[in-house]
């Protein structure tokens, strides 16, 4: 007993103790740790590659360089991920159309498998962030009130209240959203296009961009109330009580007075 005692006392058990609990802890992080969204997305057949990059060449490489690590004209594409190409020329950003404060869209160039083709040979060139799956960005799977604390906290100040844009320094906007795909949505929020942050998983995480998605597709552009009045919030309905309702009041006053008189 006094030998069993004098081992559970021993001056390396702390050290012994410490290792294992640090071993616990990196098994458990390992295991139950969010998958990255910046990890390296399902490998692409080296067909889809070659075809990617022959469209890359033909239609990218005069403004992003032959090996696309950029230009004066345009930036390095190494590491930005098949979801940042996904969004710019899936909504008609890229090929950009003429020199301007920011890329603005346009009718789609590429279809689909094209668009996929020149995504995956932009992949191949460093890891980046993936497209992402059809249920990442199923706005039934969302939280629309979850969605709309997040919108209104990280989103709002540039795209107002409610998604329908507003206008930007030097030129720049934040575009309506109403209209842009639950894809392209995901996707901007986790690229950053134009003027817009980079929000990773650490800032804002898959499921709450799913809950954000799940509130501008509720948005619509439609308004419960009647008229939207632009969708800017108090600013115009503001406006609208005190030019429209004030102006009925001293109308009224001004024609009791009269017929008093």
């Amino acid at each position: 007993m006094k030998a069993l005692a004098a081992r559970r006392q021993d001056r390396r058990a702390p050290i012994v103790l410490l290792l294992l609990a640090l071993l616990l802890t990196g098994g458990l992080y390992a295991v139950l740790a969010p998958t990255s969204a910046d990890a390296a997305p399902v490998q692409a057949s080296t067909n889809d590659i070659a075809t990617g990059e022959k469209l890359f060449q033909a239609n990218c490489a005069s403004c992003h360089g032959p090996a696309a690590s950029g230009t004066a004209s345009g930036p390095s594409l190494i590491g930005v991920g098949a979801a940042a190409v996904d969004f710019q020329v899936g909504t008609g950003r890229m090929p950009m159309q003429m020199s301007g404060p920011q890329a603005l869209p346009k009718p789609v160039q590429f279809d689909q498998e094209q668009i996929n083709q020149l995504a995956a040979f932009v992949a191949s060139l460093g890891a980046g962030p993936a497209i992402p799956t059809a249920e990442q960005v199923d706005p039934a799977l969302g939280d629309v009130a979850n969605g709309m604390l997040i919108f209104r906290t990280n989103c709002a100040m540039c795209h107002n209240a409610v998604g329908a844009g507003g206008a930007l320094s030097q030129g720049k906007f934040a575009p309506n959203l109403w209209e842009t795909t639950p894809t392209h949505l995901y996707e901007a929020m986790l690229t950053g296009p134009q003027s817009m942050p980079v929000f990773n998983d650490a800032n804002i995480t898959p499921e709450e961009k799913r809950d954000i998605i799940a509130f501008i597709d509720q948005q619509g552009g439609t308004s419960p109330g009647g008229l939207d009045l632009g969708a800017l919030g108090p600013v115009s309905e503001g406006l609208w009580a005190w030019v429209v309702g004030m102006g009925l009041l001293i109308g009224a006053a001004v024609w009791i007075g009269a017929k008093s008189s």
